[in-house]
């Protein structure tokens, strides 16, 4: 059996890898992968045809500034993936490239399977995106519980809630474990703040100046603040440069061990608005977030027709966690606001029940993996006998 995948972000190869290793433990075949993956994949046996990390840029201007090479990436991936004819393709996130990879193959691969994990968020922006999506693949398999309707209200293809990967993660669980009830989290003795500007180059460049004044503001509001930064691997110098320019400077750490235990030991965070607020919200660590475009994304801003871009809120179904885009992030109103977070208040209270509502939303029978492997197994029996798949 031969599966390809089409994908372009490190969180999509994580993701990617947790299905291939199910996959090869459940198919009464052998699987044979190919396609695109990073580390995590090729781990699992994938040689990725070209380093992913060409793919993974954010905003419209660092895609048109890079156009030229992403379509004969595109062009390279549809000819390789014609050629092979694999019984499965799964697209995982980076919908601007995989989908329309899945939409040039599938008229002329009748026989092949194709399966989205990780649909674009239709909710936040560009609802249309769901018929597209429907006309490149079979089913699509969602990380939020809110997502199938969504998809179904827009014209998407047909879709299940799968859970989210962070659900499984053993981090996590070690800090739900320690705390028993979540919403017994405290404030610590000493107070200690989450810096989170990013894991993308644009977003750190954007965002360091902001948080810097902030935690700078919040030290003078807060006694003995402790700040806490973690960095990914391949920004760290970036970040590392930004802090030149700080007053005040927060402990630098790295790797996924030393970020869980800051998010164990954090009284709140400031954070780059994305995926980390539902780290943040399930690790029961109070937030406030900020984001900039790049400027040609801001340009385009009225696509934007979600009534927020904080994933929490989405899940919670109400304003939970506040919100500040570019006019409105102002270091000491940020400050000011993390103070209140940072201690016994009402507003620190409403957010740490609110993130136990959204830890029970999300909580699934068997983790993602073993969920998409089962339904993807399952449409390709059907494929082959005929027979309809459960969903």
């Amino acid at each position: 059996m031969k599966v390809a995948f089409i994908l372009g972000e490190e969180s999509a190869d994580r993701i990617g890898a947790d299905l291939l290793r199910h996959l090869k433990r459940m198919a009464p075949e052998t699987i044979s992968a190919i396609g695109l993956g990073g580390p995590s994949m090729r781990a699992e046996g994938l040689e990725s045809l070209f380093d992913i990390e060409e793919l993974s840029i954010i905003g419209i201007g660092a895609i048109v500034a890079r156009l030229p090479k992403l379509l004969g990436r595109l062009n390279q991936t549809i000819g390789f993936l014609r050629a092979q004819r694999p019984d499965v393709i799964v697209t995982i996130d980076s919908f601007t490239f995989s989908n329309r990879v899945a939409a040039k193959l599938r008229p002329s691969l009748p026989e092949t399977v194709f399966v989205n994990v990780v649909p674009p968020a239709i909710w936040a922006y560009r609802p249309e995106r769901a018929r597209k999506l429907s006309s490149a693949v079979d089913r699509t398999l969602c990380l939020f519980p809110f997502e199938p309707e969504a998809l179904q209200r827009h014209g998407g293809p047909p879709a299940s809630y799968i859970g989210h990967p962070i659900m499984a993660d053993p981090h996590l669980r070690t800090i739900l474990e320690r705390d028993a009830a979540i919403g017994s989290r405290q404030p610590a003795t000493r107070p200690t703040l989450l810096i989170l500007p990013g894991s993308r180059r644009g977003e750190i460049t954007r965002l360091m100046d902001d948080f810097g004044r902030t935690f700078a503001d919040l030290s003078e509001r807060v006694p003995n603040l402790r700040g806490v930064l973690p960095a990914v691997s391949r920004v760290r110098p970036l970040i590392e440069e930004k802090l030149r320019s700080w007053s005040i400077r927060p402990e630098l750490v790295e790797g996924e061990d030393a970020k869980w235990q800051a998010f164990s030991e954090a009284d709140a965070a400031i954070a780059a608005s994305g995926t980390v607020a539902l780290e943040l919200a399930l690790a029961a660590v109070p937030m406030v977030l900020a984001y900039r475009l790049d400027p040609i994304s801001y340009r385009l801003r009225h696509l934007m027709t979600g009534w927020t871009a904080a994933l929490p809120n989405f899940v919670a179904g109400h304003p939970l966690v506040p919100e500040h885009f570019h006019e409105t992030i102002q270091p000491e109103h940020l400050a000011r606001r993390l103070e209140r977070l940072m201690t016994r208040t009402p507003e620190r209270a409403a957010q740490i029940a609110g993130f136990e509502a959204i830890r029970a939303a999300m909580t699934v029978p068997e983790v993602p993996g073993v969920a998409a492997a089962r339904i993807i197994l399952d449409m390709q029996a059907e494929r082959k006998t005929g027979a309809e798949a459960p969903v």
